[in-house]
């Protein structure tokens, strides 16, 4: 079978309209397909779909009076969980070094908090977060993949990190 990338990740926010503003109109996201959704359980769920690019989307549901689902969980994921700073995150692809950079001033020309470009050696990234206090990057590989690149799984400590 092929791997054929994602359809969409889908994520929950509190106010459509914020998260809908952010991404089309900071990012500069299309959205493709709303809906609204009646579960059986009862209440409504505003359904978004958002193109990242490659035919890959975001989608965010807002619950609306849906039994079960508390108005005030966190949609940042990381806080709900106990993780500080931005384990869980989601990184979109930015062509080229200087595609990063002016990804990073366009965010902070629009009051967007953006980290500065930093360096991972194989590639650079700048972090920010959305309405939902989702941790957000923007990511560019700066080396061609090799062998080196998996070196540091053949080490005594990352088995020693092993969990089995």
């Amino acid at each position: 079978m092929n791997n054929n990338g994602f359809h969409h990740v889908g994520l929950a926010t509190h106010d459509m309209d914020a998260t809908l503003d952010f991404y089309e109109n900071i990012l500069g996201f299309n959205t493709r397909v709303c809906d609204v959704m009646s579960p059986t359980a009862g209440g409504t769920i505003r359904h978004a779909f958002l193109d990242t690019g490659n035919g890959e989307m975001l989608a965010f549901m807002e619950c609306n009076e849906v039994p079960g689902i508390r108005d005030d969980f966190d949609t940042g994921i990381n806080r709900g969980l106990g993780i500080s700073g931005g384990v869980m995150h989601f990184a979109f692809k930015a062509d080229s070094p200087a595609d990063l950079e002016a990804r990073k001033q366009h965010l902070r020309s629009k009051a967007v908090d953006v980290t500065d470009i930093v360096d991972h050696g194989w590639c650079q990234s700048i972090y920010f977060k959305d309405p939902n206090e989702l941790q957000l990057e923007y990511c560019v590989v700066t080396e061609v993949f090799n062998s080196t690149h998996l070196h540091d799984k053949e080490t005594q400590a990352w088995t020693r990190l092993s969990r089995r």
